[in-house]
């Protein structure tokens, strides 16, 4: 079985796209799609002594009508703001310096999709032994749109599964990808909590937490390894499941 993740390019992403990488074959990033607003393509949330923050890249004109691969900083010093948010909000965290490190080499990145890429597989690569092959959607010739381009994208890798978050939910044809051989499965994240600095346990926060307070050989044990096959998470919604 070969298990494909495809998904929008993610700024140092929650455990639990880290978790979903972590369980690809083949990694697809939708770096051609257009950019929205208000998603976790150019934000992540980080938990501070004073709540939850936003470490948020400003993109010029908002982003509004720009595929990803094309989205710019609005700003030159956007990497140094987060810098000091991430070194004051984790400042008593063991491995700090390795999160701040990956935070460095992303902002190296040639563009601003290369460094949000570049953010999600340095984060994978701390807490989980990197095994996808990696493919840029952009690159590889696949037309089409909605759950159709998805369900070509994984052909075109020679996948027979996907797995994928909770929002294809709304719009995936779940049987029409069964019809063609290829099995759908959704994340689970279901987590074992690990130290944090500020406040209750919470998963919906940068990697960079997990990366600063756990020790290297032991991040994976905290990553979210539980699916569903798609009747079961679809039932679990209370969507109602139709061939």
């Amino acid at each position: 079985m070969t298990t494909v993740v495809i998904s929008q390019p993610m700024y140092l992403p929650w455990p639990g796209f880290i978790s979903q990488m972590a369980m690809a074959d083949v990694l697809i990033w939708l770096d051609d799609a257009q950019f929205s607003r208000g998603s976790f393509t150019n934000r992540v949330q980080i938990r501070t002594s004073g709540g939850s923050k936003w470490l948020s890249v400003p993109l010029v004109g908002k982003g509004v009508d720009a595929p990803i691969r094309c989205l710019a900083a609005a700003r030159t010093d956007w990497h140094r703001a987060h810098r000091d948010l991430v070194r004051q909000a984790l400042r008593n965290s063991p491995f700090l310096q390795e999160a701040l490190s990956i935070l460095d080499m992303s902002a190296t990145s040639d563009t601003l999709c290369a460094a949000l890429v570049k953010s999600a597989e340095l984060c994978l690569a701390a807490c989980h032994p990197p095994r996808s092959d990696i493919r840029q959607a952009s690159e590889m010739n696949v037309p089409g749109a909605s759950w159709r381009r998805v369900l070509d994208l994984v052909h075109t890798v020679g996948g027979t599964r996907y797995l994928t978050g909770h929002g294809a939910a709304n719009y995936l044809n779940h049987a029409a990808f069964e019809a063609e051989g290829v099995t759908v499965d959704y994340m689970g994240y279901e987590f074992l909590p690990w130290p944090q600095q500020h406040g209750d346990f919470s998963p919906y926060v940068t990697s960079l937490d997990l990366i600063a307070n756990v020790p290297p050989e032991h991040r994976t044990a905290h990553l979210s390894r539980t699916t569903l096959p798609w009747r079961d998470f679809l039932a679990a919604k209370g969507i109602a499941v139709s061939d």
